[in-house]
Parts: C-alpha cells; structure tokens; sequence
C-alpha cells in the first residue's frame, strides 16, 4: 500500500472504533471527533489534517517487518493514534493550553469537565479499538498480551505527565531528570507503536525487544528535536510564535542545559522566575543560550539518540525492503524543521 492509502486505513480503523450514538449523546462523540480533526467548531463534518500519524504507521510497518499482515495491526494503530489524541486532550487542560494544531483545544470550547469527560471517553474508545484485534485474526492470547502492554503503556504516559507537572517551575531539576520525564511521556507511545506491531506480526523476543528499543530511542530524539524547535523553528513551519517555550519558560533540554551552565542566578533563571517573560526577556535568554552553546548540545542529544535507534534497527531480524523504509523515515526525521 503506498502512504495515503496507509493513512485512509489507519483513519477508517480509528473511526470503526466508534459506537454508535443515540441522539441524546451523539455531542459526546463529536467532541472526540473535533480533536481528531473529523469535525469543526460547529461540530459539522470537516477534513482537518491530521498530522504526520507516526506513531500507527509505525506500528504496521513493524508488523510487516516482522512478517505479518499489516491489516492485522490497523486495530493496535487506531487504539494507538486514539490514546495519543486521549493525552493530548488531558494535556491542554493540565498546561492551560487554548490551542492545538492552530484550533481551539476541547475544554475551551466546550468548558472544563466537557473536556475532561471528552478525554475520558477516548480513553476508551482507544481499548474499544484494540479488542479489535482477534476479529482481525490475531490469535486471543497475542492480543491480550497486546493489550496488557498497552495498558502499561498508558501508566508510564501518566507518569511521565505526573513528573512533568512536578517539575513545572523547579529550575533546579537535572537533565538526567528530564530525560527520564520525556522517556515516560513521549518515548514510551513511540516505543510501544513499533514494540506492539511487531508482536503483532509474529517477531521473535529478542526482535520485538529490537523494535521497543528502536522506539524510544526515535521519541526520544522527536523530543529533544522538538526542543530545539520550541526555541529556534521557523514559525511559518512549526505554526508556534518564534521562541515559543522561553516565553512560556518552559524547561525544555536547551534551557536545562543552560541553567546548568549559568547557575541559579543566571538570565534564564532570572527571566524564569518572572511572573511574565517579554520581548526583551527573550532576547537575553537566546544571547544566554548562544553563549553556552546549548542549541548545539541539544542537537548533539538528539543525533545522539537517532543513532541508537538506527542501531536498535539493525538490531532487528525482519523484513529487508520495510526495515529499510522504516530506517529511512527515521533519517528524515533527524532533519525535521516542523
């Protein structure tokens, strides 16, 4: 199949999820469509994009890799994708986000508890779509194995946001603890997209074991990559204000690596510490992260980690010619610019 035709089965599959809904709460799942980008502000039917759909299109490339039949895995990439949109929309109520994708988030639309019971109802959707799986023809203890990862999957996302709130404001956290945040809370979806689907498509242990580390070591890097664009992306490409995270003093890897570098009473730390950051602040917080070298040290990170996921790659006993286009879309995204 080529690449769209990927993407229209990986959406049909998260929209066969859905139940369907009495009058009385058809809103409900509206509103999950919204963040999916099927409906707009008024709830009416819309082709919003959504994304790169990494995360699902990694899981059935894996599966066939590992020499299985990718349609057998469209169940695990919608419950996938549907457990990220799940994250997100809690996300954007936890950091008190009004925008997501260049629209308005769920819980300002549509109030507080709304966008919480929104994220909720994903939540489960997202199983819905994984029990999915034996009517694909996996066979029921594949799938409950699938599953119980899954769910072990979704706490380590929660821990990663629990530590991600507790660090909110702490400058004097490490990188060594950002690192094990973002492992949590981005690389561990990733992981668990191309560690399921091989499963799924019958790999060995020690080439699943391939495909998990392959994962997180390719979130890891998406991660610190995006940290480097929070600061420095182009805003016509990343759709973010330039410098985007300094003024929302987020503690991105740059400004860690910098803090560090400067010390508590340093201009990032100061800037920080500031009820709000203005035009002026930023400028001396870039002159600060110039002068440590910090944009430099990031993308070393990053480079750092897509070589080990390549490894983990290589690592990997599968199918040659979907190896190689699993290699290849992980060495276009070392180059990303959005």
């Amino acid at each position: 199949m080529t690449h769209p035709e990927i993407r229209a089965q990986i959406q049909a599959a998260m929209r066969a999820a859905f139940p369907a809904a009495e009058a009385r709460v058809a809103q409900f799942y509206a509103m999950q469509q919204y963040q999916l980008g099927w409906r707009d502000e008024q709830l009416a039917p819309a082709d919003v994009d959504p994304g790169k759909l990494l995360r699902p299109y990694l899981a059935l490339l894996a599966c066939r890799a590992a020499g299985g039949d990718e349609r057998q895995a469209l169940p695990l990439a919608a419950g996938i994708q549907l457990v990220h949109d799940f994250s997100l929309i809690h996300d954007d109520i936890e950091d008190n986000s009004d925008l997501r994708r260049g629209r308005p988030t769920v819980w300002k639309l549509w109030g507080l508890p709304q966008g919480i019971n929104t994220g909720d109802g994903m939540f489960t959707v997202a199983h819905l779509a994984l029990h999915g799986l034996s009517d694909a023809g996996v066979l029921p203890a594949v799938a409950l194995e699938v599953l119980k990862r899954f769910d072990q999957t979704i706490l380590t996302i929660c821990e990663g946001q629990f530590l991600d709130i507790s660090y909110e404001g702490n400058l004097a956290i490490t990188e060594a603890d950002y690192m094990a945040m973002i492992r949590r809370k981005t690389a561990a979806l990733i992981a668990a997209a191309a560690g399921l689907g091989a499963i799924v498509g019958g790999a060995s242990a020690s080439t699943a074991r391939a495909f998990f580390d392959y994962g997180e070591s390719l979130g890891l890097a998406f991660q610190v990559q995006d940290d480097v664009l929070g600061i420095w992306g182009d805003p016509e490409l990343t759709g973010k204000p330039f410098a985007a995270d300094l003024y929302r003093r987020k503690l991105s890897l740059p400004v860690i690596h910098a803090i560090q570098a400067t010390g508590s009473d340093g201009p990032i730390a100061q800037c920080y510490r500031e009820p709000e950051v203005g035009d002026a602040d930023v400028r001396a917080m870039l002159d600060a992260l110039d002068g440590t070298g910090s944009r430099g040290y990031t993308a070393s990170v990053a480079e750092h980690y897509h070589r080990q996921a390549l490894a983990a790659l290589d690592a990997a006993d599968g199918e040659a010619a979907t190896i190689g286009q699993i290699r290849a879309i992980t060495e276009q995204l070392l180059d990303r610019r959005f």
